[in-house]
């Protein structure tokens, strides 16, 4: 197994093309990591790490989640704290308004109207950026507020504050829109999806301090038992496996194509099948409800520290407890989330209407099914009943790390490597991955990783 898989990466630097790609990619996650540790000038990035060290328990809440996806860039106050989010959630606003929009539903469809859309979600971005970036600019000159423990703001010069907040919000606007740029070159020149592996390299990055928690537990007077640890392995490997499985799992809806003549050429019919996958959305829906439940906690926290009326005060801060990651409501409205945004992403990528249409024009048709209306009508229940199935393992497998920091006192840090969201995304991106090297390897007559599922498909 591991020879196969050593003589698979030797293939892939023999293709010119494909070894530059993967030079590429990896130069550009390079300088990714590079944008998460260069620190804000003016800012003291000590003090934060420290905070984040100290909470390592609870993983920091909603913001310990957030550091964790601009991969530890936050602690440091770097100039990448933003990270690529503020890009995930305009392209969340942009396509919930072109499903409801008919203007921009029909700008969709038109020629060259995909990439005017682009181009207002990098419009968006960059008035996200400045929003949230004058959000945590404000949040370190007095950070009692957003990081409970640290009694004096972290900035050095306090003499020429509106200078400081100016240059702290221009240097993370700028460093999130160059993260966004360089995911669209990995895309275009690289291997896999840019944006994608920029949040998986985030992830990756916090494992050496999931291997330092870990160490943590089992050593010392508060040692955690092995048992914990059994149950921590069994799960991380079903998890892994769960994860490849659905991920790979697919329905396959057999079409039949008609004997048919175009022009003067005779093209003989056929049997082949419709792929539709159970995780047709992927980690989409995941990263999708983290982006939106970033948000509403610190909005409401902020807003109880700013307002002066008892109630409201009250009203707000409850709010934002309620929110807090491990709880019900929070698990509640994330389960939610979840089962809506894999829905609404089977809505907008899968058109079953086109798909049936194409069938009907190209002569082929599902068994026992009318062409056309029919067709689409069937699509479509498949489609609804495969994703119930695929948002229901996504909304296990993204509560799992939560529930294991909060019921078995295991630090988040560790927790989020031993199944979750982490794991998903990770898997994910890289069998995504991994099939664009194997197209490429394919192409050229060498064996890939994914050799035993390719021989399976050539059957």
């Amino acid at each position: 197994m591991f020879r196969s898989i050593f003589n698979t990466f030797g293939n892939c630097v023999k293709i010119p093309e494909l070894k530059s790609r993967i030079i590429f990619t990896l130069g550009v996650l390079a300088v990714c990591r590079l944008i998460a540790w260069i620190r804000i000038p003016g800012l003291d990035g000590n003090a934060l790490h420290a905070y984040f060290a100290s909470h390592s328990q609870s993983g920091g809440g909603m913001l310990g989640m957030y550091n964790t996806f601009a991969g530890g860039a936050l602690e440091h106050c770097a100039i990448g704290t933003l990270g690529i989010m503020p890009y995930i959630s305009a392209t969340i606003i942009i396509q919930l308004l072109t499903a409801v929009w008919p203007k921009l539903s029909k700008l969709a469809r038109e020629e060259g109207g995909r990439a005017k859309i682009i181009q207002y979600g990098r419009y968006l971005t960059v008035f996200l950026c400045l929003a949230q970036g004058l959000f945590f600019a404000i949040g370190w000159e007095n950070p009692e507020k957003l990081f409970p423990g640290i009694g004096r703001p972290l900035i050095y010069d306090l003499d020429h504050i509106w200078w400081y907040r100016i240059q702290t919000v221009l240097i993370m606007t700028t460093a999130t829109m160059l993260l966004m740029w360089l995911g669209e070159q990995i895309t275009e020149r690289g291997i896999g999806n840019g944006i994608s592996l920029i949040i998986t390299i985030g992830i990756v990055a916090r494992l050496p301090l999931a291997v330092t928690g870990l160490q943590d537990m089992f050593s010392g007077q508060n040692h955690a038992n092995l048992g914990i640890l059994l149950v921590m392995v069994l799960l991380l490997v079903s998890v892994v496996a769960g994860v490849i499985a659905v991920t790979q799992a697919q329905r396959k809806i057999p079409v039949q194509y008609a004997q048919r003549a175009v022009g003067r050429k005779m093209y003989a019919g056929g049997t082949s099948f419709m792929p539709l996958k159970v995780n047709y959305a992927g980690v989409m829906p995941i990263i999708f409800a983290q982006s939106i439940l970033m948000f509403p906690q610190p909005i409401f926290l902020h807003l109880g520290n700013f307002v002066g009326q008892p109630f409201l005060k009250n009203l707000f801060l409850g709010v934002a407890q309620a929110l807090n990651p491990g709880s019900v409501p929070y698990l509640a409205f994330y389960a939610a989330m979840i089962l809506f945004f894999s829905y609404f992403w089977v809505a907008t990528q899968f058109n079953e209407l086109q798909i049936a249409d194409d069938l009907k024009k190209n002569g082929g048709y599902i068994p026992g099914v009318r062409p056309g209306q029919g067709t689409s009508d069937y699509l479509h229940k498949a489609m609804s009943r495969i994703t119930l199935a695929g948002a229901i393992f996504l909304t296990v497998i993204a509560t799992i790390p939560i529930i294991l920091s909060k019921e078995m006192n295991i630090p988040q840090n560790v927790s989020q490597f031993f199944g979750g969201t982490s794991v998903l995304i990770a898997v994910g991106v890289l069998l995504d991955t991994m099939r664009q090297i194997e197209s490429h390897l394919l192409m050229r007559h060498y064996d890939g990783f994914l050799k035993k599922g390719r021989v399976r498909g050539r059957l």
